[in-house]
């Protein structure tokens, strides 16, 4: 009995260590960062004696004493596998079902059953690209959500688009072929709605991608890789 005693003394005080050695690095990380962000975890890493510090889908790493900070990716050398970047794909992760779909432009091709969403500026260069580029992705259904962030221009398109008889054709007609979207007159559409929807899943630029299974692809990337992340998100 003493001895069953004695290891539960022993796995409480390495349970209460833990959680003080953590605690002094989220200290340290924050008094390092100041005004400049928040620390919203902190925990140990896959290396000995360095802590993960997790502040919004940024990453950094705090050795135990909390004296020094570490900028960088950890990769595994036997598998080659990013771990970080792995850490980063989780954390960016959303729950699909809280997207308000009903404020997307939604375009459906083929039986539609693929899905995926995106936050897109009418002016984003890798935007039209993406546009274009997804011309060719059969039994998908897209929904998109304007972003406007690259200035008045793209407030001003962004709420002509929403705003017209059929937003998908115009959407599309000004991503594909250039035509500007005429002007409509006492438009009522929130353009801040938009752009708070983006902040609150923490979409940084244009494009952003979502999966259903809740996984983003940020940035623009080749068609093959959303193609596969499509195909692995499909439920058969």
């Amino acid at each position: 009995m003493k001895k069953i005693f004695s290891v539960l003394l022993l796995a409480i005080a390495a349970v209460t260590v833990a959680h003080a050695d953590e605690a002094a690095v989220k200290k340290a990380a924050q008094g390092f960062i100041g005004d400049r962000g928040q620390v919203d975890s902190v925990r140990k890493s896959v290396v000995p004696g360095l802590y993960e510090v997790q502040v919004g889908s940024d990453l950094f790493y705090v050795d135990e004493k909390g004296q020094h900070a570490f900028f960088g990716d950890i990769v595994d050398l036997k598998t080659r596998t990013n771990l970080t970047d792995e850490r980063r794909t989780k954390l960016s992760a959303i729950k699909f079902s809280d997207l308000p779909l009903s404020m997307a432009i939604k375009q459906v091709r083929g039986n539609g059953k693929r899905v995926m969403a995106t936050f897109e500026d009418p002016n984003c260069g890798y935007c039209k690209k993406l546009h274009k580029d997804a011309q060719t992705l059969t039994d998908v259904t897209i929904y998109t959500f304007l972003f406007p962030i690259l200035g008045p221009d793209s407030l001003e398109k962004s709420k002509n688009i929403l705003c017209s008889a059929d937003p998908a054709k115009a959407w599309s007609d000004w991503m594909e072929n250039g035509v500007v979207p005429p002007l409509v007159k006492n438009c009522g559409v929130d353009l801040d709605k938009y752009v708070a929807l983006g902040q609150k899943f923490n979409v940084r630029g244009t494009p952003n991608i979502f999966m259903v299974d809740g996984s983003r692809i940020p940035g623009a990337v080749p068609l093959a890789q959303i193609e596969a992340s499509l195909n692995a998100t499909t439920k058969k």
